[in-house]
């Protein structure tokens, strides 16, 4: 152990050793903290000491803290030392670096993506470059987790890369780091003729400035006529950022979101004049729509300002405070529920009896109704029911584990060789039948650890009947299970459609980046469609977000 590592474990052992025997004199509700302090520090030394193997009292002080939040809910968290890096890019979007995605494959670690405008992208690196040096060491065998570590460092350093192309030509670059800002707001553009879109991935630091130069870009390009907000899959972040957003679409002075904590209450307004007033609003949601996108969403909701379109949301009535521990460690600690405009907390899942092991959803016999400004009907008790409900899109899981397993990406590096200097469009591209047939012959010698649910439930049938002596039964299972066709050949047939979206994305990645992928989904986008529908029927707009209650349920 360091002197320094060893000084923080003994300064935070005495801490809570003074704690604990402080507490102890203090009032009987707070004698089991003291003794439950004592304990803890008691223990420590002990296994410090006298284990039978050598022990890191540093990590046994994480686990302590770790276990000490285990059981609440999963928001509230301990963040050690090495975890505030990952913390700090949740929080603001931003690290030191060159700004490249990487992937693993096979003794190589490759460029997976490189962030455009980044050092990365502005010396030429492309994806499905081979990592071959960094800083003159070979970089064979290394990890993803190795090869990160030593391309971020402080912003204004150097780092010597060498890369092969798919072209097999090698280059040396040396990058100088930057601080990497990975956009809040991927993609702004047209959905239609009139229709702005724009998609809000996370509420990163900062984000308001981008979603607002996003706004008034559209603005400037003219003709807007109703505005798409794309919150599909954004897990939320920082509520004060949702607070600025809303500023730019209701009143001066609107009461947005309220929190409520053990002791305090907290009433949340916009503070700066609107720049969209009445322009009509989409916005898009799913069940992966959480925090505080769903702030935006469930406000804009209650004040009838938007329609809401997509599946229910995730339900995260929840908000976190970070507080300092010392060391650059740090306690996110859930102090308090928020409140949309209607008054209704859209919380899903009750931890208020945690520790004793009671976690539930609300159930429906607590679903309280509340009514927007216009008095239509709203619930609480899970997540933002949207004004047009729609069912998710599917995934085939096939093709996902394809793209895990590199497959997709690693066909799109012998594509991108085979069309050297191809030029795209980025909405209409789409590989031909041809293409596909390489793919398919591309993928004949591998091994795709794949089982569809058909054959997961019947092998759980044949064994069930086994288990009950249902001979009989067991051997029509069989039957039926040896007749199922679920190779890989037939179901690059049967999942052929998602397998060709997955590859043109791939495609489009390399010419067009994430906002080019985000601008080539747009036209087969069955939400984007009704949002457009909706915004260009004004008589149709104008009922639902006057008369139409949502369901409860």
């Amino acid at each position: 152990m360091t002197k320094s590592r060893k000084y923080r474990i003994l300064a935070l052992a005495a801490g809570l050793a003074a704690v604990a025997g402080a507490t102890i004199h203090a009032s009987h509700n707070d004698f089991g903290l003291g003794r439950n302090m004592e304990i803890t520090v008691n223990m420590m030394r002990e296994l410090s000491l006298g284990y039978v193997d050598p022990i890191d009292p540093d990590r046994l002080m994480e686990g302590a803290a770790a276990g000490m939040v285990s059981d609440l809910d999963p928001y509230t968290e301990y963040i050690s030392e090495e975890g505030m890096s990952d913390f700090e890019l949740l929080t603001t979007g931003k690290y030191g670096g060159v700004g490249a995605l990487i992937r693993k494959k096979g003794d190589w670690v490759v460029i997976a993506q490189p962030y455009q405008g980044t050092p990365s992208d502005r010396a030429g690196l492309r994806i499905g470059d081979r990592i071959l040096e960094i800083d003159g060491r070979d970089a064979r065998g290394f990890t993803t987790e190795e090869v990160s570590s030593r391309l971020k460092g402080e912003p204004g350093s150097r780092v010597k890369v060498t890369v092969l192309h798919l072209d097999s030509t090698r280059q040396t670059v040396t990058l100088r780091r930057e601080r990497i800002a990975i956009p809040g707001v991927p993609y702004a553009g047209w959905a239609a003729d009139g229709i702005g879109y724009i998609r809000h991935s996370d509420f990163t630091e900062g984000c308001y400035e981008e979603m607002r130069a996003a706004v008034e870009r559209l603005r400037a390009e003219g003709g807007l006529k109703g505005l798409i907000l794309d919150y599909r899959s954004n897990g939320g972040g920082i509520m004060q950022e949702a607070v600025k957003i809303l500023s730019m679409f209701v009143p001066k002075g609107t009461a947005v979101v309220t929190t409520k904590g053990r002791n305090e209450r907290q009433d949340y307004r916009t503070e700066s004049e609107p720049i969209l007033p009445d322009l009509p609003l989409a916005v898009l949601v799913n069940g992966n729509t959480a925090s505080a996108s769903e702030i935006v969403a469930g406000a804009l909701q209650d004040l009838d300002r938007a329609v809401l379109i997509g599946q229910r949301s995730f339900g995260k009535g929840l908000v976190q405070t970070t507080r300092p521990l010392g060391y650059n460690t740090m306690l996110k600690l859930t102090t308090a529920k928020y409140y949309i405009p209607s008054g209704r907390c859209i919380q899903a899942i009750d931890y208020s009896h945690s520790q004793e092991g009671s976690v539930r959803v609300v159930p429906d016999s607590l679903v309280s109704e509340f009514t927007t400004r216009a008095g239509r009907k709203v619930y609480d008790g899970g997540g933002i029911m949207p004004d047009i409900a729609t069912e998710p899109e599917y995934i085939s899981r096939f093709a996902a584990t394809l793209y895990a397993l590199g497959f997709i990406e690693d066909f799109g590096d012998d594509y991108t060789r085979r069309h050297p200097g191809q030029r795209i469009d980025l909405r209409t591209f789409s590989i031909t039948d041809a293409d596909y047939a390489d793919f398919v012959e591309f993928m004949q010698n591998k091994e795709v650890p794949y089982e569809s649910d058909t054959r997961r439930a019947l092998k759980a049938l044949k064994k069930a009947a086994e288990d009950d002596r249902f001979a009989e039964l067991k051997e029509r299972f069989e039957r039926v299970e040896a007749e199922l066709k679920d190779d890989t050949r037939t179901n690059l047939e049967t999942y052929r459609e998602q397998v060709v979206d997955a590859i043109n994305n791939d495609i489009v990645l390399r010419h067009g980046y994430t906002a080019g992928v985000i601008e080539h989904a747009l036209p087969g986008d069955r939400e984007v469609t009704e949002a457009v529908a909706v915004l260009r029927d004004s008589a149709e707009y104008a009922r639902i977000t006057r008369e139409q209650d949502t369901r409860r349920k």
